[in-house]
């Protein structure tokens, strides 16, 4: 290159500043509030989508408890309280837990390929943000929507179980006294010998002293109670009757049958407690939180919102229960790996089995367990994985 063209050749540009005289942090991978909010305006704005997730947090429940509390209003006699330990319980294993899952991964599919299905992505890369930070701004921005619904849906099913819970608790179709002790519930069962006997639930041997007592208490009809005496053998409603007993015998055997019985009933309460409640709260938002995080990626990853919602729902509704009740012989670590089965290892003592696995009051129900760390290891891994591949497949996509 000859001088004189050197001389007319101009210098590089400098990057132009803001007009505040900041620099340009366009590049960094660090989402700032305004990418956050324009995230979550997007979402919010999706008004088929928003109705949905109203209707299934909110609308579900709050339809299902406020039928409950007009049927109690108008015919008490015929339908139980609306609220209640047994109502709370059902609601959050039974309902809230699953579809909390299913509406979370639902938002997060449409956070994740909502940028592509409506062509919006090229303007998005143009802008010169980073794409690692497009990605992570639509985390906060989703959270920011499903952790409120959640936590209103759940506050209904709470209030009506607290404040429309039964004056007395039914057990066994048995009117007892709510939170008696072993040796309180023994002497309650010696005064209310026939009711405890004709339908508290207990087993004992072919052998037992208590199997000729019980047999001569007549209930319903005048037959003796049901009760179980052994593996293949049963003598209930029809069945032969012994001699009547003392009042000592029957209150002494009445005394053994609530025993038998402490345990469950011990686990029975008017209202859910306050601990029971938090739990359950912070259990059923960890499992959303997760939904949308791994239905987030998986839509990235694919590029689409309908194939990842359905995977996910057959993940859920299907997969997940059916894997949870038999091991697979050589399968049943893959099986352990199911994000359900890990979720439901946390379930709060004093929820119903969810699938059927995981824990309940220390206890385990399930044929296939595993150890906490394990648990922990594979809610962390879902999430780490699927954002993992769902940023890579944001930041290496042709714009």
């Amino acid at each position: 290159m000859s001088l004189a063209a050197a001389a007319v050749t101009p210098p590089p540009v400098p990057a132009t500043p803001d007009p505040d005289g900041s620099p340009d942090h366009r590049g960094s991978w660090v989402p700032n509030g305004a990418m956050i909010a324009t995230r979550f305006m997007e979402l919010r704005r999706r008004r088929g989508l928003m109705i949905a997730l109203v209707v299934v947090n909110i609308g579900i429940p709050t339809v299902f408890l406020a039928f409950r509390l007009v049927a109690h209003a108008v015919a008490p006699h015929s339908y139980g309280p609306a609220g209640g330990y047994d109502i709370f319980t059902s609601m959050v294993a039974g309902v809230m837990f699953v579809f909390g899952f299913i509406v979370a991964a639902t938002l997060g599919c449409t956070a994740g390929s909502v940028d592509l299905t409506e062509g919006m992505f090229r303007h998005l890369v143009v802008t010169g943000r980073s794409r690692l930070a497009l990605y992570l701004a639509r985390i906060p921005a989703g959270l920011a929507i499903i952790v409120p619904l959640v936590a209103i849906g759940f506050t209904v099913v709470c209030a009506v179980c607290v404040f429309a819970a039964p004056t007395q608790l039914s057990f066994n179709n048995v009117n007892v006294p709510v939170g008696l002790s072993k040796p309180a519930l023994e002497t309650w069962a010696a005064g209310h010998a026939d009711e405890v006997i004709c339908n508290f639930g207990f087993n004992i041997g072919p052998n037992s002293d208590l199997l000729q007592v019980v047999n001569s208490v007549p209930c319903g009809g005048g037959n003796g109670p049901s009760v179980n005496v052994g593996p293949g053998v049963k003598v209930g409603p029809g069945g032969p009757t012994s001699p009547p007993a003392s009042q000592a015998q029957v209150e002494h055997a009445a005394r053994q049958i609530a025993s038998l019985n402490y345990s469950d009933y011990s686990g029975r309460f008017l209202s859910p407690s306050i601990s029971l409640m938090v739990r359950s709260g912070l259990w059923i938002e960890l499992y959303a939180a997760i939904g949308f995080l791994v239905g987030l990626g998986l839509a990235s990853l694919m590029g689409q919102r309908t194939v990842p919602v359905i995977l996910l729902i057959v993940l859920e509704v299907v997969l997940t229960p059916l894997l949870s009740q038999t091991p697979i012989r050589h399968l049943v670590n893959l099986q352990r790996a199911l994000i359900g089965l890990a979720a439901t290892h946390f379930e709060p003592g004093g929820l119903p089995s969810v699938f059927g696995g995981g824990h309940n009051n220390g206890i385990a129900r399930a044929a296939i367990t595993e150890s906490t760390t394990f648990a922990v290891c594979v809610l962390v891994g879902w999430v780490v994985v699927w954002t993992a591949l769902g940023a890579w497949r944001m930041v290496t996509r042709d714009a």
